[in-house]
């Protein structure tokens, strides 16, 4: 943070303790007018109120407090960009890439500083990651299971959901039915191919779907032939003279999406002639990806989760569309 905001941390932090003792010494002091001890005139269903000072056990538990506050300010963060004299912090800071949050951690590490990720993530991996390796090796535990074994084992499957609510589902979907520019994994759609290889490969290395912008090249009038053209593929009614002049302009795209316009996995080119839309298949919406172009980004998990983690969601996503089981 800027060092103005820290001062300013710095000082309502102080302050409130500060504050906080001040108060208490006002407290003690007896302001009332009345005798310690004596009635202060107060009474309520045979109770009458005693001008008595703070107990003491108190006013000792409460100085003790002040102290502790001040002792855990020295020793942890919290006073804007003091670090504290243990080292310790919850997680780094600024980190804008999983390359920055490695060099991150092995600095923390050659400085003998405690950040608490890190320990938690070690501490996880050491308490979870035998169970990772018996549910996703063979006995001899060099060699994988085949994803199709795996996606058939009901613990191996519990592990894959919980793996894929943690990291999936916020694009995805909880049911993995995906959504607007995000993928249906439960159907037999795979712009990227469903073969239990290619789902890993995916979530190993992540994927770009690129869609090349061809409203410049088209013209108004071209977009809007192309755009009848594909949605007669998939049996759309449309100007069928708009749609034959269309034909003739799809050449362009046929490099991407065959000339029958099938699709590919090479490219992740989706097929045009059901009716699976993974933007959405009304004329606007196709005109719009015409026009436009597309540009989908499927991250890269491998040096997030680690191959184990990868064999056991690739499993669980394989199963969703091969096997027949739901992803609740």
């Amino acid at each position: 943070m800027s060092t103005l905001l820290s001062i300013f941390v710095t000082l309502v932090s102080l302050g409130t303790i500060v504050g906080c003792f001040l108060l208490l010494m006002w407290c003690r002091n007896d302001k009332m007018g009345v005798e310690e001890g004596q009635p202060m005139g107060h009474a309520f269903d045979g109770i009458e109120e005693l001008n008595n000072p703070l107990p003491k056990w108190w006013t000792y538990m409460f100085l003790f407090m002040i102290v502790i506050g001040l002792l855990y300010l020295l020793a942890f963060p919290g006073l804007g960009n003091w670090k504290g004299l243990l080292g310790w912090q919850s997680s780094h800071q600024d980190i804008r890439s999983l390359a920055e949050g490695k060099a991150a951690t092995e600095a923390a590490k050659s400085n003998g500083n405690a950040v608490e990720y890190d320990r938690e993530l070690a501490k996880a991996d050491a308490l979870y990651g035998a169970k990772f390796k018996e549910l996703a090796y063979q006995a001899d535990g060099k060699t994988y299971k085949a994803i199709e074994e795996i996606a058939m084992d009901p613990e191996a499957r519990k592990v894959g959901q919980r793996l894929f609510l943690q990291n999936c589902a916020q694009c995805h979907g909880s049911d993995a039915r995906g959504g607007r520019g995000f993928p249906n994994l439960t159907d037999a759609e795979w712009q990227w191919g469903g073969k239990p290889s290619d789902i890993k490969t995916t979530i190993m290395n992540g994927r770009q779907g690129i869609m090349a912008a061809w409203g410049d090249i088209l013209g108004k009038d071209g977009v809007k032939e192309v755009a009848s053209y594909v949605l007669n593929l998939s049996g759309r009614k449309v100007d069928m003279v708009e749609a034959k002049k269309g034909e003739a302009r799809f050449a362009v795209c046929a490099a991407c999406h065959g000339p029958d316009a099938k699709g590919g996995t090479a490219f992740g080119a989706p097929d045009l002639t059901n009716t699976t839309w993974l933007y959405g298949g009304s004329r606007q919406v196709v005109e719009e990806t015409i026009t436009h172009g597309r540009h989908g980004v499927m991250p890269a998990w491998k040096d997030i989760l680690g191959e184990d983690k990868v064999q056991l969601l690739a499993s669980y996503v394989y199963g969703l569309s091969h096997t027949g089981q739901s992803a609740q």
